[in-house]
């Protein structure tokens, strides 16, 4: 959840807006999540990523559309990973809906969600309105992304698989820390998943 807001400020900072609260924001983060920062964050940053009439609605279309397939992409990305590291994608960490069958898959994708939302944002300023098969090449297309983190650069689906890997040596007691993805910088926000790049 640190990672994700830390993430989500690096995407505000990208596009000109105040990203300052954000780091604070994710100082104030206790496990669990019991003063609910999350949500803090999130009522932000829709607001100052997409504007102020920003609602985000998972049924809604426009760039939400956009943000649902985008989300999908990245948790199948996710998923693959979590079933090559031997874990279940059911059981889940801090989402823990029993009907939610990629519980595990939604807590590992959170530090990656605003490179989705960040990419929807270059869409929409491409002109996209609704998901087309060039707009789903873009988004398709992030799972090669490259990333930095404390280990070098990996492609998300490479980082998002060796994150699982992580978790389940934290489980067998064999490790402690995941190597979360760290935010690209400035030129790398500004040319991701943009229509004219998705052409074949």
């Amino acid at each position: 959840m640190i990672a994700k807001i830390r993430m989500q400020g690096s995407v505000l900072a990208s596009v000109g807006a105040d990203a300052r609260p954000f780091d604070m924001l994710a100082r104030k983060v206790r496990s669990g999540d019991p003063d609910n920062i999350e949500a803090q964050a999130a009522r932000r940053y829709w607001q100052a990523l997409m504007g102020p009439d920003f609602r985000r609605d998972q049924s809604g279309d426009g760039a939400n559309a956009l943000l649902n397939y985008g989300y999908t992409v990245l948790r199948a990305c996710v998923s693959r990973g979590i079933c090559a590291a031997g874990l279940h994608p059911s059981i889940g960490l801090y989402h823990a809906n029993r009907g939610n069958a990629f519980a595990l898959a939604d807590d590992l994708m959170e530090p990656y969600r605003p490179i989705v939302d960040r990419a929807v944002y270059n869409l929409t300023k491409d002109g996209a309105a609704e998901v087309t098969p060039d707009v789903k090449r873009a988004l398709a297309a992030l799972s090669s992304l490259d990333l930095l983190t404390p280990g070098g650069m990996s492609p998300l689906h490479v980082h998002a698989a060796r994150m699982a890997q992580q978790l389940a040596a934290v489980f067998c007691g064999e490790g402690r820390d995941l190597g979360l993805p760290l935010p690209l910088d400035p030129l790398a926000w500004n040319g991701l998943a943009r229509l004219n790049a998705a052409a074949p």
